[in-house]
């Protein structure tokens, strides 16, 4: 026999928790008050995402925010829109909604061609849907930062918005607990080599906590879009280093100078090509990626791999890494595996795509 009212989904609520923190040990209690008439998806992102230092969200993940194959990204006042069909009039409806919620500025919708590489950017580019036309580009803010986006740049914006929380843990130093990424006392400036750079925005994290960086990308383009995101955050560019070039050729380069590094990022795309080092498949040169990043990693530095490539399983991926890092001798001092941030929900209906871990890599 069942009774009490019809409630669209289960309403269970913490109001108070209390820990210690994973840093300090010192006691925290927190609390939080509840309204379940507040719509359980935009719930979950004010909880975990500060609205004062980030505007650069994704408020709909496919399947797991129950609407399947529908991404959309709030970027400051202007809404990204993506599926790979044109919206449907309840789609059309939840966007409006969202606008009135945010007092969004304007929309726009992208439909997601299959053909990535044969698709022109004009074509992948979005079109407006309601409101304003959005400025050819403007800026967001991430985690107190802020970048530079453009919603005219084919399938790219500028910034890929499920590294935020790894770039949270590059700003802060803070990795999980009893890991940091600490730097030689040798040197006066840690060096972090940032490879498959893009617009930089892992570079500027770095830059913010006190590294010397060195950028390394494979468009001239975007290294020259780093360098404004450099500006926006008051770093002088001038004092960082921006290689255009193939990341390989550019490994073996910097290892004949013995350049030494105490973090290597690795965030390849799943596909590129490029003169010297012909086609870069992710799952099938990933493993030589990693150990030719690691002759110019530090004795004790921190290695940060990631991808993105929805078909490689997690084990595989971590199978690859560990394996690649034993064919070079070295020795995993520490590891942590990030899972992807809040407003990119996991579910059975949406599996997990992106994988990332950060080591420290000893002799």
């Amino acid at each position: 026999m069942r009774s009490g009212t019809q409630a669209a989904r289960v309403y269970l609520h913490a109001a108070e928790i209390c820990f210690k923190h994973p840093g300090t040990g010192k006691e925290m209690i927190l609390h939080a008050s509840a309204d379940f008439r507040e719509d359980p998806r935009l719930l979950m992102r004010r909880m975990f995402i500060e609205a004062d230092l980030t505007d650069a969200v994704r408020l709909i993940h496919g399947a797991s925010d129950h609407w399947p194959g529908w991404f959309v990204e709030r970027l400051d006042g202007f809404f990204l829109s993506q599926s790979e069909q044109e919206l449907t009039a309840r789609q059309q409806a939840e966007l409006v909604r969202l606008g009135k919620h945010f007092s969004s500025r304007g929309a726009y919708h992208k439909t997601l061609q299959r053909q990535v590489r044969r698709t022109k950017p004009a074509d992948a580019a979005p079109r407006l849907v309601f409101g304003e036309p959005a400025p050819e580009r403007f800026v967001v803010r991430e985690n107190g930062l802020r970048f530079e986006i453009s919603l005219r740049e084919g399938y790219s914006v500028g910034l890929f918005l499920d590294q935020r929380d790894n770039r949270r843990r590059l700003l802060t130093g803070y990795l999980a607990p009893a890991f940091s990424w600490v730097f030689s006392p040798s040197a006066s400036f840690p060096e972090v080599l940032n490879t498959f750079a893009y617009t930089c925005a892992f570079s500027i994290c770095a830059a913010k906590a006190g590294a010397r960086t060195t950028s390394l990308d494979l468009s001239k383009k975007y290294l020259d879009w780093g360098k404004r995101n450099f500006t926006l955050n008051q770093l002088d560019a001038s004092q960082h280093e921006f290689i255009y070039g193939d990341v390989f050729d550019w490994l073996r380069r910097l290892g004949k100078k013995d350049r030494q590094f105490e973090l290597i990022l690795l965030d390849p795309p799943t596909f590129s090509q490029s003169k010297k080092s012909g086609i870069f498949r992710v799952e099938k040169d990933y493993a030589r990626l990693v150990r030719s990043a690691l002759p110019l990693l530090r004795i004790g530095g921190v290695l940060f791999a990631s991808s993105n490539a929805s078909s490689w399983s997690p084990e595989s991926f971590l199978a690859c890494i560990n394996g690649a890092v034993r064919q070079s001798g070295r020795k995993i001092l520490q590891r942590h595996y990030a899972p992807q941030p809040p407003d990119f929900p996991i579910s059975r209906a949406e599996p997990a795509y992106l994988k990332t871990i950060w080591l420290r890599v000893g002799g």
